[in-house]
């Protein structure tokens, strides 16, 4: 088999404060998103988003429909965003050829049919991190390379949370039904991400940490605002953020990580914070 998913049903906040360390990250941690010649899936119950990997080595892997669609094909009634961050690879969406680079991204709009994915080397293989949600149109397909990101720049190495926001499928760059995704740079010095801590009620949203160095790790923060848990991420990984979570981090170095969100509406601004004091 080269498609694996695994489905994961919603928690609430109640049954989550009652979590162990393992328990927490049983639900809301995936470990082994990243392998080898396979396409790897985690269909979450929190606005019916999927979180995927696919590193294609030795062979082609195709992007195939799986039994929890119950659809034709895998973008019959969803769309598609794709974040490479390996060695260049190729993404063929009905006979049309995209090259992503490292950190480029591509839209797919519901309805493409065939989707297949390939490495330029397999020295240096393609990483492609995936997230994909439900979708009420078909919107056209686009590569966004990274250069042509709308940039933020947040933070200050004050507070030690100085970084870069690539804002890569988001309205205003993209057309998309509800899928939003970036990728969020720290500078050298910086280690904690999206503080103050923000959550919000109407979408979920998705963190894949990468870039973390051997031997380092980030500790994510979630739970309520009064009654937060955490949990500890290792390189590409990624923790799920239900709506009733607070979303941060923070690393024992600088790294970079991919946020992906979907729900409610298309306001990337749309956040309720939650300042350092107010957090227990």
């Amino acid at each position: 088999m080269t498609t694996e998913c695994e489905n994961r049903y919603a928690v609430g906040p109640n049954e989550a404060m009652a979590f162990d360390t393992q328990q927490l990250r049983q639900a809301f941690l995936s470990e082994n998103l990243m392998q080898v010649d396979k396409v790897v899936w985690l269909y979450t119950h929190y606005e019916r988003f999927m979180v995927g990997g696919i590193v294609p080595v030795s062979k082609i892997l195709s992007l195939e429909t799986l039994d929890a669609l119950k659809a034709e094909s895998f973008l019959c009634r969803r769309e598609l965003g794709i974040i490479n961050v390996g060695g260049v690879g190729r993404v063929v969406a009905d006979g049309v050829s995209y090259e992503l680079d490292y950190k480029d991204a591509l839209y797919l709009g519901s309805g493409t049919q065939q989707v297949s994915f390939e490495s330029k080397s397999d020295q240096n293989p393609a990483r492609f991190y995936l997230n994909s949600a439900p979708a009420h149109k078909k919107c056209p397909n686009k590569f966004v390379a990274k250069r042509d990101a709308n940039v933020l720049a947040l933070g200050s190495l004050e507070t030690s949370n100085e970084r870069t926001v690539n804002q890569l499928i988001i309205n205003g760059v993209v057309e998309t039904c509800q899928l939003q995704m970036g990728i969020t740079e720290l500078k050298p010095g910086s280690v904690w991400n999206t503080m103050p801590a923000h959550q919000h009620d109407r979408r979920n949203e998705v963190y894949f940490y990468f870039e973390v160095s051997g031997g380092q790790s980030v500790c994510h923060f979630m739970g309520e605002p009064h009654e937060t848990r955490h949990i500890w991420v290792q390189n590409e990984q990624a923790v799920v953020s239900p709506p009733w979570s607070i979303h941060s981090g923070s690393g024992t170095q600088h790294y970079s990580f991919i946020w992906g969100m979907a729900g409610e509406n298309l306001d990337y601004s749309d956040m309720d914070f939650f300042q350092p004091h107010e957090l227990k």
